[in-house]
């Protein structure tokens, strides 16, 4: 099902979708938020072409989002400072989705940020899918 936007209406703005993140963030059971707060949320209209390049993407609709850092099962303090752990999250292609799906866009936006989360904490793709048949 497809969303009909009225003309009139504007796409949530960067910011907005910022806000939604930071609200889907809040709803982390502590025992785990515990292990996010160094992690920077970013929110940009697209991946850049350097990403586009490095992840073999044909459609700039094709990335949701993106977890950059080190995973929590790879970080040592043999290594304290391993860089900054980022999730980005991608405006454009989040709101194409959300009016192909019809889905509510803060369900859509927290979804995003629950699967770049689970990256932080070590789980491939397909650990995810696996436990979101499971849920």
């Amino acid at each position: 099902m497809s969303r009909q936007i009225k003309p009139e209406m504007k796409p949530p703005s960067l910011g907005e979708i910022e806000a939604l993140a930071q609200r889907a963030l809040a709803t982390i059971p502590e025992k785990l938020a515990r292990h996010i707060g160094g992690v920077v949320i970013r929110v940009e209209d697209f991946p850049d072409e350097a990403t586009q390049r490095e992840m073999g993407l044909d459609d700039d609709f094709e990335l949701l989002g993106l977890y950059r850092g080190t995973p929590l099962p790879g970080k040592s303090v043999m290594h304290p400072y391993p860089g900054i752990d980022m999730i980005h999250l991608y405006r454009r292609p989040i709101l194409d989705f959300w009016c192909e799906t019809g889905q509510p866009l803060d369900a859509v936006v927290r979804h995003v940020l629950i699967h770049e989360i689970g990256h932080h904490f070590g789980f491939s793709d397909e650990d995810m899918e696996r436990l979101e048949r499971q849920a």
